[in-house]
């Protein structure tokens, strides 16, 4: 004779489906080899992934201390237009150098 199955009670259920929900948040199923294995799930911040959140919100203090330079905003003082040369500088109105 087939055995019967027993049902859970409500706080199983609860149980069951938190414990689902939390394998869901923690792991992703991809394919590897031809077949499904489950991995964890790479780290977010706010939904975004961890190295988009730093590049966004990240000051160039934080990334100086973090030893994270490739990510330093450039400075464009440092590659502005050339200073002018001493001639433009000493020039009067009407050409003069004095």
């Amino acid at each position: 004779m087939a055995k019967v199955k027993k049902k859970l009670t409500p706080a199983q259920k609860r149980a069951k489906k938190a414990a689902k929900a939390e394998r869901q948040r923690k792991y992703q199923w991809v394919f590897m080899n031809g077949k499904q294995v489950r991995i964890k799930r790479p780290p977010t911040v706010d939904g975004m992934p961890v190295d988009q959140f730093i590049q966004e919100n990240a000051d160039p203090i934080w990334l100086h201390q973090n030893e994270l330079w490739e990510l330093m905003p450039v400075e464009d003082a440092l590659f502005g237009p050339e200073p002018s040369t001493e001639l433009d500088a000493t020039e009067d109105e009407d050409g003069l150098p004095f």
